[in-house]
């Protein structure tokens, strides 16, 4: 497991997949942090506006100029393809830093970190409504619906088995422990799409308003969401009620962009193969050998079953990459593949931290130092 002794409070990775798709790492591509995000705000849902929309949830995404967090407005989105669904962002602890997964539309919802972003988001799946003969019904329990305007709702009460708190990341202390189920995994592995183009727009139009940044409004942003993506004027726009919880950044947060490039970490690898091998642990010495003996196998025996998953995961994604090639494919689909690699990386990444995480927090105790001796030679 790799190991940083130490590193500010502030740490930036923005990693670019290509130039030509600059505007869609802007919505957080290879994105990380060293604290994390402030809790969500309370707010209630704007209508929905037509048959067919999704609701999106707000969440914070990172502005690496200005070295904040900022409040994008949870937002009514048109599904790009009938039968889709969305898959919201979240922010995960790494072992290092905190990384922004980007959510993504698919045929399934997959794993965002457990986070109940409310409104049908609850931490796992999506309960505010479903797909049936290319319409979309929603859940009047969960969603704000005119059902003048919409006539496909239903109405089942959701059990929320989830704790009730507004913690926006999952993992590093007093984040969300969810773990991805099965299928929220294989979800992954799915053909979906990025966020559309209005959907980057509205992150863009977010990134520009100074009152949208959490050193700002303390975590209650005054447009909390909008009826549509980029409204953020009218009748549509919803303020947040109160901040989810209060604010404390650390206080090197507002370093300078200079500052934070000249001590910033190298970019978070996109590809398995670009993940360094986990170094072999040092050997226990207690005094005890059966004891130590059994730990160090644990510890063998992870190392190697992580290296094999590396190598795995590394074989797997080159395959995509020829077939890709092969098959001659376009700038969004190369897109789609990047998104899905780096995201495939990072959760095995973060996967392996707590694996080995578990294991150390099993190793026996030192030996009891008496009257200043020493460990036999």
């Amino acid at each position: 497991m790799r190991f940083i002794p130490r590193f500010r409070s502030v740490l930036v990775i923005v990693t670019v997949v290509a130039a030509s798709v600059a505007g869609f790492a802007q919505v957080g591509i290879g994105i990380t942090v060293g604290f994390g995000p402030p809790a969500l705000p309370v707010y209630v849902q704007p209508l929905c506006p037509a048959p067919g929309w999704i609701w999106t949830p707000g969440y914070w995404a990172w502005d690496p100029g200005f070295g904040d967090y900022y409040w994008v407005p949870g937002t009514w989105v048109l599904a790009p393809q009938v039968g889709f669904l969305w898959t919201p962002p979240y922010w995960g602890w790494n072992g290092i830093a905190f990384a922004f997964y980007p959510g993504y539309w698919g045929p399934t919802v997959g794993f965002y970190g457990g986070i109940n972003y409310g409104f049908g988001y609850f931490g796992t799946g999506y309960a505010g409504g479903y797909w049936n003969h290319g319409q979309f019904y929603y859940n009047r329990t969960v969603n704000n619906i005119n059902v003048t305007n919409i006539h496909n709702v239903y109405n089942t009460r959701v059990v929320n088995n989830t704790t009730v708190n507004r913690v926006s990341y999952n993992g590093g202390a007093g984040g969300i422990t969810a773990r991805p189920t099965a299928q929220e995994e294989a979800a992954v592995r799915q053909q979906h799409i990025p966020p559309v183009a209005a959907q980057t727009e509205h992150v863009q139009t977010a990134a520009a308003n100074p009152e949208l940044r959490a050193s700002v409004n303390q975590g209650k942003p005054a447009i909390a969401a909008t009826d549509r993506p980029g409204s953020f004027k009218g009748g549509g726009v919803v303020a947040a009620e109160q901040a989810g919880a209060p604010y404390h950044p650390p206080a090197n947060r507002a370093a300078t962009p200079a500052a934070r490039q000249e001590n910033a970490m190298p970019a978070a690898p996109t590809h398995a193969k670009d993940v360094p091998p986990h170094p072999q642990p040092a050997p226990a010495y207690t005094g005890n050998a059966k004891a130590d003996q059994h730990y160090d196998q644990q510890q063998q025996k992870l190392n190697a079953q992580q290296e094999q998953e590396h190598q795995k995961l590394a074989q797997q994604q080159e395959a995509e990459h020829q077939r890709a090639t092969q098959q001659q494919a376009n700038q969004a689909q190369m897109q789609q593949m990047e998104q899905q690699h780096q995201m495939q990386t990072q959760q095995m990444e973060q996967r392996h931290a707590q694996q080995q995480q578990q294991v150390m927090r099993q190793a026996p105790p030192p030996p009891q130092q008496h009257g200043g001796s020493r460990p036999p030679k």
